[in-house]
């Protein structure tokens, strides 16, 4: 019996919530707080008419430590779950320890100035959480956090070691709209225009933005989709913690509409994340672009298709040689009609829920920070299977 802050009200915020109400047994009380309040309590209320149970709300800014800190003493949770924007990481961290709270969130740290993937501000955090006797797990999302977990899973039952590891996220929905991204926007156009990298040989790689494509073919009736090479968080922990990698990848599909649409954005400056002059006004075009686009939160009723992620790796078992596919297939109208959300958000959220059940009931547990990986991955994976994300392994 757990009682848990959420914190983030944006579409994964919401699916955290309604996957923990789902399950009483372990969150016995749940508080969701945003920015915006009108926010959580409209999530508060679906929740209520899907199953019944009450979600307390309120109102805190994530950049505030002082405010996450009162409201953390006010509610006296057992962890706090971020599922706030990653420039408000290291702000939540900081209160965590404050008020001597376990701490979790789906995505690491990126300073709100550079478009920038990288663990070393919450790693610095070890030493502090070690001491204070608690446990902060990073990036219990999909990807990171699910794709982590498949490797260890792969490490621990399938492979003796990890030669080629490439993880490839297809995202086969139609949402209807010309142009919109299907999770924060800002974040999702920070991520998909920096330049790629990837890990070879002991060093990493960079290319130039989307320059490397490859098809793949993809399970249950997706087919084929072209992927493009990008930088992923989950790379970056993978390349130290698996044995005997020699390369490491993250592959994304794209829509050519998606792709034209966004280079036009580029060309005419609407994806910079440096502030400009408007009508004597300071304006980041991005965030403007950001209020521009339909919300995430509101693609779920027109979303139709399915999303496929998982991870492909290369090999030896017994000393011969080996390749397993270990994948994901959400349905996104099936997510929506268990949750209000399309499949993007809940193949987030309910990893972040996940996560905190490992926590709260003390199968995943220690103290520092953590990634996914470092951890059993055995009743993480038998959690996906029950509670909506069902997983495969094939032998290629």
């Amino acid at each position: 019996m757990a009682r848990v802050l959420i914190i983030g009200a944006g579409g994964v915020g919401g699916v955290v919530v309604h996957k923990c109400a789902q399950v009483p047994s372990v969150f016995s009380e749940i508080m969701l707080a945003s920015r915006t309040r009108s926010k959580c309590d409209a999530i508060a209320a679906d929740v209520k008419a899907r199953t019944g149970r009450t979600i307390e709300t309120a109102k805190v800014d994530a950049d505030n430590v002082p405010e996450l800190v009162a409201l953390i003493r006010a509610y006296k949770p057992d962890m706090v779950l971020n599922i706030a924007l990653p420039y408000q990481d290291l702000t939540i961290m900081d209160a965590c320890l404050e008020t001597g709270v376990h701490y979790l969130d789906t995505a690491n740290y990126e300073p709100l100035d550079e478009a920038k993937f990288e663990y070393k501000w919450q790693w610095a955090y070890q030493e502090r959480f070690e001491k204070a006797g608690l446990m902060a797990l990073l990036g219990s999302g999909f990807d990171p956090g699910v794709t982590n977990v498949f490797c260890a899973y792969v490490m621990k039952h399938l492979l003796d070691e990890v030669h080629v590891l490439d993880i490839i996220d297809c995202n086969a929905g139609d949402h209807g709209h010309p142009f919109a991204t299907n999770f924060n926007p800002e974040i999702n156009i920070r991520e998909v225009t920096a330049r790629g990298r990837y890990w070879e040989r002991g060093e990493w790689v960079e290319t130039d933005p989307l320059s490397w494509s490859m098809n793949y073919d993809f399970p249950e009736g997706i087919g084929a989709k072209k992927c493009f090479l990008m930088y992923h968080e989950e790379l970056e922990s993978l390349v130290q913690n698996l044995k005997g990698l020699k390369r490491a990848r993250f592959w994304m599909t794209f829509s050519d509409n998606y792709l034209n649409h966004l280079k036009v954005l580029e060309n005419v400056g609407m994806t910079r994340i440096d502030e400009v002059e408007h009508d004597g006004k300071k304006i980041v075009p991005i965030q403007f672009l950001r209020a521009l686009l339909p919300d995430p939160a509101s693609l779920g009723p027109r979303t139709k298709g399915k999303t496929c992620i998982g991870c492909l790796m290369q090999g030896v078992k017994d000393g011969k040689p080996k390749t397993v596919y270990i994948y994901n297939v959400c349905d996104h109208q099936e997510a929506y009609r268990e949750v209000g959300s399309q499949a993007i958000s809940y193949t987030t959220g309910v990893p972040a829920m996940i996560g905190a059940m490992m926590m709260v009931t003390g199968k995943w547990s220690g103290k520092g920070v953590y990634n996914m990986e470092q951890l059993d991955p055995d009743p993480f994976m038998d959690a996906l299977n029950k509670h909506g994300l069902p997983w495969v392994v094939v032998e290629k």
